[in-house]
């Protein structure tokens, strides 16, 4: 790699509607971000603000009713959305890979961990079955696994839930992809695992020199694995920054309540909550989608939607009155 980050990922404007009988979900509504190859992103926001099926987008495995209707997808220089199924077989798994949120339904229960690894691998390289098992073996260790030959041989359900999630993250990189995106890959683990995971990660993202898209709603994840966020609302992007940038100075109040929900371990702080929910994404609210909970709502706010500006550096902000806003990352005591 050179001095220079070269952007690996540049989404932009991507529209994802779902057709449902109550009418079109517009799950993910005109998002746009880029990312440096060789960086860890995050894309955070509460449930529902299009995290997860903008990577399925990214992907091309959005489940049905659901169809990407309009934007670009640029990776490495192609727009994945002109590509054939046959095309994109060959990016996923080789050159973008994803963990998802339970390993319980992403590795089959029929198979072993071992036919799992090694179908993946052989899907993608031209290698005989032994030297795939060894390739498998190999992948187990480096994502801490003990004993990986017997593992190798055993079913998920032989697995603890840690287990099966760093089995996983070994099948992800199977294919030795530029560019794995973790969804909420801590979900259904216990604390003491989580911490386990996110190392794991954390560690393969700098030893592999790999481009990391981290989702998650929770900001302490954020903080430890990223050096980008890219916060996303009911579809569409509130503000993007730097990490730093984004928990010392936040732009967008959406972000500032974000922040003031993150627990701080050296200080004392009230924890705020988020009052109201995310709006249906059917009948979203006129304007800023975030204005219903915003306390620094105006008029101008219910009117029209923010654009998404570019405030300086790699900073973005869709609010009206980012300017006048004087925002805290917390409240402290």
């Amino acid at each position: 790699m050179t001095g220079l980050s070269e952007t690996i990922l540049s989404v932009k404007d991507l529209r994802t509607y779902f057709f449902t009988e109550a009418g079109v979900v517009k799950a993910v509504d005109g998002i746009s971000f880029d990312m440096d190859e060789g960086d860890p992103l995050g894309l955070v926001g509460e449930s529902g603000s299009g995290k997860t099926v903008s990577s399925l987008s990214i992907l091309g495995i959005i489940p049905r009713p659901g169809k990407v209707m309009s934007g670009r997808i640029i990776f490495r220089g192609e727009n994945l959305l002109e590509k054939s199924e046959d095309e994109m077989r060959k990016v996923r798994g080789r050159k973008i890979a994803m963990v998802f949120q339970d390993p319980n339904s992403s590795l089959d229960p029929l198979f072993t961990i071992g036919f799992q690894l090694t179908e993946v691998i052989r899907a993608h390289f031209e290698v005989s079955k032994s030297e795939a098992f060894e390739r498998g073996v190999k992948l187990l260790q480096q994502v801490g696994i003990s004993e990986p030959e017997t593992r190798m041989k055993a079913y998920p359900h032989e697995l603890s839930g840690g287990m099966r999630q760093r089995s996983a993250i070994a099948r992800a990189l199977a294919g030795e992809p530029d560019l794995l995106i973790a969804d909420e890959p801590t979900t259904n683990l216990d604390v003491t695992i989580q911490a386990q995971v996110l190392t794991l990660l954390k560690e393969l993202q700098r030893e592999l020199r790999m481009s990391l898209i981290m989702i998650t709603h929770d900001m302490g994840i954020v903080a430890e694995m990223t050096k980008k966020v890219v916060v996303l609302y009911a579809g569409m992007v509130a503000e993007v920054g730097s990490t730093r940038d984004i928990f010392s100075s936040p732009k967008h109040p959406y972000t500032a309540a974000l922040l003031k929900a993150v627990p701080r371990l050296d200080r004392r702080m009230n924890l705020v909550a988020i009052p109201g929910n995310i709006p249906n994404l059917i009948t979203p609210p006129a304007g800023c989608r975030f204005h219903p909970r915003c306390s620094y709502m105006t008029q101008l706010c219910i009117d029209k939607v923010p654009p998404l500006e570019k405030i300086g550096g790699a900073r973005e902000v869709a609010c009206h009155h980012w300017k006048e806003l004087k925002l805290e990352r917390e409240v402290t005591r």
